[in-house]
């Protein structure tokens, strides 16, 4: 779905709609995608969080990202950034200070009750510490999760997540063991990819949804490059407005009386 976000970035968002409000434990994914700077150029001006963790992968670009903790620094093409937001942090992100192509992804990923107050944390995953594997001919990135022996740089993540960047040549076939309990998704970032069984196609800008199994697979006659998502379930209440995610309206009430009161961060 298109639509607007920050101070007036256009993209596009196919999890966190009317549509697909979440994916337990994922709740949001948005897509930028554009060599129009006016597109994107106005950005994310400073905003909070509260309860949830923000998950950036960036294709091509730079992101630029200062926060509440003194906190900043740039996330290049290839890099990719987990952000625990926990008790609160406030932060801006300004996408490309070059003007040329953009494309990143944001991924908003879901805290158990236990933890939504625990102290904000961040990730920042260089290009170079992204494991670059090849399996059956397809090269494959591993953010997160396991693949064969080897295992991303993401850790400690409650919901021990799968992110796979995943570039299947034409003809080319992918198989992947996870957990069946895992909430399971592709997103399809270029070309057509069947998926799962059926054998049904997707293509660019299309999110899939896996329905319970262990192995995901997918295949393309004529290539494509795909993103893929796993996590553990939580199966807790949301309540969720804006920034911040909660497990009730009395703490989402409270997340924005502490905003207005200037201890979010500092709690």
């Amino acid at each position: 779905m298109p639509t607007m976000e920050g101070a007036g970035v256009r993209l596009r968002r196919s999890l966190g709609t009317r549509a697909l409000s979440e994916l337990d434990p994922f709740l949001l994914l948005d897509e930028i995608h554009s060599d129009r700077s006016e597109d994107y150029e106005r950005g994310f001006p400073t905003h909070p969080h509260r309860g949830f963790e923000t998950v950036t992968y960036m294709i091509s670009g730079v992101m630029e990202h200062r926060d509440s903790l003194g906190q900043g620094g740039q996330l290049v093409a290839g890099s990719a950034q987990w952000m625990t937001a926990g008790h609160g942090i406030v932060h801006s992100e300004m996408p490309n200070p070059d003007r040329n192509l953009f494309w990143g992804l944001q991924l908003w990923v879901n805290l158990p009750a236990a933890q939504k107050l625990v102290k904000p944390r961040y990730q920042n995953v260089a290009p170079d510490r992204i494991p670059e594997l090849s399996v059956k001919g397809a090269p494959v990135r591993l953010v997160a999760g396991t693949l064969g022996n080897e295992r991303g740089p993401v850790d400690g993540i409650s919901v021990a997540p799968t992110l796979l960047d995943l570039r299947l040549p034409a003809g080319g076939t992918f198989e992947h063991e996870l957990p069946p309990e895992h909430t399971l998704f592709a997103y399809v970032l270029e070309g057509n990819a069947e998926l799962g069984g059926t054998r049904r196609a997707a293509r660019a800008g299309q999110i899939a949804v896996f329905g319970p199994g262990k192995v995901l697979t997918t295949r393309s006659a004529s290539g494509a490059r795909l993103l893929l998502v796993a996590g553990q379930k939580i199966g807790e209440s949301i309540a969720r407005r804006g920034p911040f995610v909660m497990n009730t309206q009395a703490e989402l009430e409270q997340a924005y009386e502490d905003f207005r009161n200037g201890v979010l961060v500092s709690g």
